[in-house]
């Protein structure tokens, strides 16, 4: 991993780990161990499976922008339906509390996506090479 890619895993894993705290705290209020178990299992399934895309688009990267991106829009969106095929099965769990698992994941998936976008901003990456010349342009000056 780049060092601009452990800078962003870390602005958005902060945010969503100190979400997730918050989020199992109310559960364990609410609704007990049950709950605050619910919502750690929820915290840590998102940060993983974020952390994970982080390091696929990272490796990516590395190959083309092509690659980047694909591998961008696939791992978001597997991620997602995995996540809801998640909420779905575990929605009448009894060894925990599955609204807290839902919850959680989606407080946790919403803190990850802004912290995120929170580090993109920070980094200002650029997206183009300015030094590069266009193919049939003479120089410029």
């Amino acid at each position: 991993m780049l060092a601009n890619d452990v800078r962003l895993l870390k602005g958005a894993a902060i945010p969503t780990v100190l979400v997730g705290l918050v989020v199992i705290l109310v559960a364990a209020l609410l609704a007990g161990g049950k709950g605050a178990l619910g919502a750690a299992i929820g915290t840590v399934i998102v940060t993983i499976f974020f952390t994970l895309g982080i390091v696929a688009v990272s490796y990516a990267s590395r190959v083309s922008p092509m690659m980047m991106m694909t591998a961008a829009v696939l791992s978001y969106a597997v991620k997602i339906l995995v996540i809801m095929a998640l909420l779905k099965t575990f929605e009448d769990a009894t060894a925990f509390e599955p609204k807290a698992f839902g919850w959680a994941a989606i407080a946790c998936t919403i803190a990850w996506t802004v912290g995120e976008m929170r580090g993109f901003m920070k980094l200002k990456m650029l997206y183009v090479d300015p030094d590069a010349r266009v193919p049939g342009q003479g120089d410029p000056r």
